[in-house]
């Protein structure tokens, strides 16, 4: 990903994590040969916060990205592959095919353990392992444009088609190597189960929890007049649908991110019979204003995870959202939110009337089980788990 939830560039820094706090004792890392790898590295998205707070759960990891957009500098023990010195250098669809081959000659080291970070066919690769090592796949989700195209219909022609059979194969072939999955939800899980047909343990990535749970400077107490969208502005989140949702509910509504939707949006919203507010890439300080004076946060996607719902409960922001995917595991329907079971402007815009009645403090203690603490802990318990059997 090369943006953050809210549309615009972040770097995260490694060397001063949010919310970090040293592994519980019985979770300290003993000394092991541990590779990790991930895909691109890009400006920092859920999959680079995913990849930096691996680092920090397994500080002695060496860790291997096909290319980077970051000065690696600035990450002690990250190296790019071979194919970062290429013509193929930043090209996704061609480097996928070759991910695997990739790996298997990037180097003749051998490891106790590997680890992949896998949205497309990273959990495929493959790095030599000593006798006894094994290999863990944490999965954000089977390539949603290959395995479930209701979700992400990118797919068409009769040439894309064939591609997509092809991959589902060598998916398949290639991934027997897979000693243990770990899934970031319960849908994944489910995916996981379904399409490769292996089990798969949930460890949910980690947010900003304690960011975002301290109140901004500027006051404590918000007006929460209005509803929230932040994000990147692309169809699938569906930030249309919430100025249809505001208009019903009439209540002026706030979109915050930025993306390559936003002229379309704009033009909406001049023609919106309530107040369309847009904040074009906002600090992050700037969104936690927003959010902590939001009435709800309005999520009408379908997402494998999603960090921004959870990142809203940290503030005692009250979510709503479509009951499926990722936040089936982050909300509590009627409690830290409410779930709506299909894109139903009036199901919405009459949820927003029942926001107030929710408690804000049990929304802020949901979004603490999705802390960088909790994840770190969790990874860490599991590795160590299958490395000892």
């Amino acid at each position: 990903m090369s943006q953050d939830v809210a549309g615009r560039p972040r770097v995260i820094d490694l060397r001063a994590p949010e919310d970090a706090e040293p592994a519980k004792d019985e979770h300290i890392w003993q000394p092991r040969r541990i590779a990790v790898l991930s895909e691109w590295f890009e400006a920092a998205g859920g999959a680079e916060q995913v990849l930096l707070a691996v680092r920090n759960a397994l500080p002695t990891s060496d860790t291997y990205v096909l290319w980077s957009d970051r000065d690696l500098v600035d990450y002690p023990g990250m190296r790019e592959s071979w194919l970062a010195r290429t013509p193929l250098r930043g090209h996704k669809a061609l480097a996928l095919p070759l991910m695997p081959i990739i790996w298997r000659t990037q180097t003749k080291s051998n490891y106790d353990v590997v680890l992949s970070l896998s949205h497309s066919l990273n959990h495929c690769a493959r790095l030599p392992v000593n006798p006894g090592g094994v290999h863990l796949a944490y999965i954000h989700t089977p390539a949603r444009y290959v395995w479930t195209p209701e979700i992400d219909p990118r797919r068409t022609g009769i040439g894309q088609h064939l591609a997509v059979e092809l991959i589902k194969r060598l998916e398949l072939h290639t991934n027997r190597h897979v000693t243990r999955y770990a899934a970031n939800s319960e849908a994944v899980r489910q995916r996981i189960r379904r399409f490769w047909h292996r089990e798969a343990r949930v460890i949910h990535p980690p947010a900003r929890t304690g960011f975002f749970g301290t109140p901004p400077t500027i006051q404590t107490e918000q007006s929460r007049d209005y509803l929230l969208g932040f994000g990147r502005w692309v169809e699938y989140k569906g930030f249309d649908f919430m100025i249809s949702v505001a208009e019903r509910a009439g209540m002026p509504l706030v979109i915050a991110g930025g993306g390559p939707m936003e002229d379309r949006l704009r033009s909406l919203a001049a023609r919106a019979s309530v107040q369309v507010r847009f904040e074009a890439r906002p600090s992050d300080e700037r969104l936690r204003e927003l959010i902590w004076g939001a009435q709800c946060l309005l999520y009408p996607c379908h997402e494998d995870f999603g960090i921004a719902p959870v990142e809203a409960q940290a503030c005692g922001t009250p979510v709503i959202g479509l009951g499926r995917g990722g936040l089936l595991d982050t909300v509590v329907d009627g409690e830290t939110g409410y779930l709506i079971d299909d894109l139903d402007v009036g199901a919405f815009a009459e949820a927003t009337l029942r926001v107030d009645a929710l408690d804000r403090s049990t929304a802020r203690h949901n979004a603490d089980r999705f802390s960088q603490a909790a994840f770190q802990g969790h990874l860490a318990a599991w590795v160590d788990e299958v490395a000892e059997r």
